[in-house]
């Protein structure tokens, strides 16, 4: 079965959403709104924090100022809204079998590449074939998926892709930059990697190429231009203008020197900067991130993480919103479901446990976890084993953590508010490494924070987390064994009705949270400052930083105003 990608990160970004200006004259008795209006034209200036390495789709997945750019110069089948639906790009249209593994996909037959050639079938049959040969520059999961993927040619604007069994993610695949096979063709991946080309794009996106803006020998900026021949919906803009700084530092300064209109990512040391400045709007997006608390269900050194009145009584007990406000300065979003917020599955109707030291105090009172004696500070139970002999375990345990400064203030404050309930935990920092490569796969944990990298693939099939299936050799590291939650997934990641897959995903969510295998504690928020000159720009929840041009065609500089009294 297939496997949803993920990872450990430790970028952590802030935001804060600044509403729209209104600026007022009272002097004549009457209020005067000062409305702009889109007006075609205008050179958007944009502060890259990153290098440039190759502009190519297939080779920017780990590279975000080159994906940024990849996103408004190649064009994909399919893109996907900010809750995660997805829309038709190349593709005006698609089909889908009766048993979900057959879709014909409509290419519009007014794309063209910026070359003046026509984007046809046989420029997406060649894109996903030499996908599949880019291990090391495309994620495992994405390259063995498309290796059991049969790709057809019906005519000569439609392609037809097979898949071995029915899987309801599969459009969301098909979110990947189309490349020209007549300026490819030819190339093996390794050939395609070193190629000049990658830094002289043709695409067939809203912008082309103008130039690469080069200093010394290095590109120091890239300058694309309004693609005059797009398919889809022309953008305002006339050009866009990127240039490239070392870090968000040297970008704001850019831009408080007028050299820039817009930075792509704001550290929290220059945030608060940002945040005093009148003359900004800061957007703030959800990022594809959910930070939590894994418990290993199976580790008979820790048997009462099994019982769920132990882990409710844990989750009462935990004030993430602390967490958030103090550790994460407010910027974050606390979690309350397994599914991000603001997608398409999520749902708020799942009961979550509010902070109550009290009532968790109660909980674990109730499973016969008491205060021994006075001088007790751990809370213990009393067993009996098959030979007759009584003993107290005691509420002790251990949280893995990733070994940065963050992670430790989050790891430190669970142990301080557990402390207050007469929980033991004791703290161990481990490198990224050993936790994602040996710790969590081996099993060989007690609990483990991590954080879920759940970006490019806005579909959320939990099920590579929480299957049964995936206990032993998967992704389920909690090792969670509950039917029902496997039926649920099981059933949803085959189903192509999206309201009964939405419906399958809130009972999912609901149970889960009556469970709790693990505890959901945040979502960090990415920011986007951008000059109050421009005007159009709207972010929602996004699975990757390019999703902030979702709508670039909206997007122009105000240049006059109406008075409306």
């Amino acid at each position: 079965m297939k496997r949803l990608r993920w990872q450990l990160i430790t970028i952590f970004l802030t935001g804060l959403v600044v509403g729209i200006l209104l600026l007022s004259d009272s002097s004549t008795g009457s209020i005067q709104v000062f409305e702009s209006h889109p007006t075609s034209g205008g050179i958007y200036r944009e502060g890259l924090v990153g290098e440039i390495q190759r502009l190519n789709p297939l080779l920017s997945w780990y590279n975000d100022v080159d994906d940024d750019i990849c996103r408004l110069v190649f064009s994909s089948l399919v893109t996907d809204d900010t809750r995660g639906n997805p829309q038709g790009d190349l593709a005006i249209d698609w089909g889908i079998s009766m048993d979900g593994t057959t879709y014909n996909i409509a290419i519009n037959p007014e794309a063209m590449w910026h070359d003046g050639q026509e984007v046809t079938a046989d420029d997406v049959i060649f894109t996903y074939e030499l996908l599949r040969e880019g291990t090391g520059y495309v994620p495992a999961d994405v390259v063995a998926f498309w290796n059991t993927v049969q790709i057809n040619p019906v005519d000569r604007k439609t392609v037809q892709f097979v898949l071995d069994e029915a899987f309801a993610p599969f459009l969301d695949y098909l979110n990947v930059g189309i490349l020209p096979r007549h300026i490819y063709g030819g190339m093996s991946f390794e050939e395609m990697v070193e190629s000049k080309i990658n830094i002289q794009p043709i695409g067939s996106g809203p912008f082309r190429l103008k130039e690469l803006v080069q200093n010394n020998g290095k590109i120091t900026g890239v300058t694309l231009e309004n693609n005059q021949a797009y398919y889809g919906k022309r953008p305002y803009l006339d050009e866009i203008q990127f240039v490239y700084y070392s870090d968000s530092g040297l970008a704001y300064q850019a831009y408080q020197q007028g050299l820039i209109d817009g930075i792509s990512y704001i550290s929290g040391d220059v945030l608060k900067w940002v945040l005093s400045d009148e003359n900004i709007n800061l957007y703030t997006a959800r990022r594809p991130v959910l930070s939590m608390v894994f418990f290993n269900l199976d580790n008979r050194n820790v048997e009462f993480l099994q019982s769920k009145q132990v882990r409710t009584a844990l989750m009462t007990g935990l004030n993430r919103e602390r967490i958030v406000s103090r550790i994460l300065a407010g910027q974050a979003i606390v979690a309350n479901s397994p599914i991000l917020y603001g997608n398409w599955a999520y749902t708020a109707e799942a009961a979550v446990p509010e902070f109550n030291t009290e009532k968790a105090i109660e909980l674990l009172v109730k499973e016969g976890y008491i205060l021994a004696s006075e001088q007790e500070r751990v809370r213990t139970k009393e067993f009996t084993s098959v030979d007759g002999n009584t003993e107290r375990k005691a509420l002790s345990f251990t949280l893995v953590y990733p070994d940065d400064d963050l992670h430790r203030q989050v790891a430190e404050q669970i142990q301080q508010d557990w402390g207050n309930i007469n929980v033991l935990l004791n703290l161990e920092a481990v490198s990224y490494d050993d936790l994602i490569n040996h710790i969590l796969p081996d099993r060989e944990y007690d609990a483990a924070l991590v954080d879920l990298n759940l970006s490019k693939i806005p579909d959320p099939d939990p099920y590579p987390f929480w299957d049964q299936t995936q206990i032993s050799s998967g992704q389920n590291y909690s090792q969670w064994n509950n039917r029902t939650i496997s039926q649920y997934l099981e059933t949803a990641r085959v189903e192509t009705d999206r309201a009964e897959r939405a419906r399958l995903y809130k009972n999912f969510q609901i149970l889960f949270m009556e469970e709790l295998p693990c505890l959901p504690l945040y979502n960090p928020v990415y920011n986007y400052p951008v000059s109050a000159k421009v005007s159009g720009v709207s972010i929602g929840p996004i699975y990757k930083s390019s999703d902030r041009f979702l709508n670039i065609s909206d997007w122009y500089m105000v240049s006059r105003s109406t008075v409306v009294e």
